[in-house]
């Protein structure tokens, strides 16, 4: 039997898998960062609203008023303002397909907001409690519109898939070393290897990027994007004292969100003013 060392046979499985996963890159809307999309941007659509109706089925949620007449009507002008600036650079619209959809839960407690693939948006009542106006709004619905656009649930399940895959088949031939050290350490400290050292990484990518992103989508839909500074200032005296250290969350920390910000508002708003639509 052939026999090949183990750092050769990484080597050849390094090459072997870019070859084999180079036809399943994109490039991210704007930004035109690469990114890994192996997994069927429809399937997981189909999957996103499947989970989004059984969330809505189970959840209590606000129906009337006017918080949620502000949600609809900020979600509104940025499905047309993406539309219409994806048609006037004549390039493909990344929400053809979307069903947009929003709702308002019902929970004081929660600071938050979501957006499933597709378009399907949810803000919590207690996130309003830190907005406070409409411009502050639009900044985090941006942020979560912007991680549909940019297909950044495709990539993680993408990424998943070759992180897996190549394990798996790495571990075989290093006599099941990974999984040994995987299993020390996370006994030891209650953290996960693979989690510290390639999926948060990758998470605080993704997240800078729905930042900028966002903020493009908030100054093409008419609102005035310095207000994402003030956010993220009210956000950070909330979470005072309750912020994980950046190495282990998967979003950069307020200074750091805010320091971006500062530096991205000017050429965002020269570059993408509001849009006609």
């Amino acid at each position: 039997m052939y026999n090949i060392n183990r750092r050769k046979f990484l080597g050849y499985f390094g090459c072997g898998c870019c070859s084999m996963f180079l036809p399943s890159c994109s490039t991210v809307p704007i930004t035109d960062r690469k990114q890994l999309t192996i997994y069927p941007e429809y399937r997981i659509n189909a999957q996103a609203a499947k989970a989004y109706e059984n969330f809505r089925s189970k959840t209590k949620l606000i129906t009337t008023g006017t918080q949620l007449k502000e949600i609809r009507q900020i979600g509104k002008k940025m499905e047309l303002a993406v539309s219409a600036f994806f048609k006037k650079e004549g390039k493909d619209d990344p929400t053809k397909d979307f069903g947009w959809d929003y709702i308002l839960v019902d929970n004081d407690k929660v600071v938050n907001a979501w957006c499933m693939p597709g378009g399907k948006i949810a803000v919590y009542t207690g996130l309003l409690k830190v907005t406070k106006n409409i411009n502050a709004l639009s900044i985090v619905m941006g942020h979560e519109i912007a991680h549909a656009v940019a297909r950044h649930s495709v990539e993680r399940m993408s990424h998943a898939m070759t992180i897996n895959f190549g394990t798996q088949i790495a571990d075989i031939f290093l006599g099941g070393a990974i999984n040994r050290t995987r299993n020390t350490v996370g006994q030891n400290t209650g953290l996960d290897i693979f989690q510290l050292g390639i999926m948060n990484p990758f998470g605080r990518k993704q997240e800078t990027e729905a930042d900028y992103l966002g903020l493009i989508f908030s100054s093409l839909s008419g609102y005035d994007i310095r207000e994402s500074v003030r956010l993220w200032e009210r956000m950070s005296e909330k979470n005072k004292g309750k912020e994980p250290p950046v190495f282990l969350s998967t979003h950069p920390s307020s200074k750091k969100r805010i320091d971006n910000l500062k530096n991205w508002i000017n050429e965002v708003v020269i570059k993408y003013p509001p849009i006609k639509t």
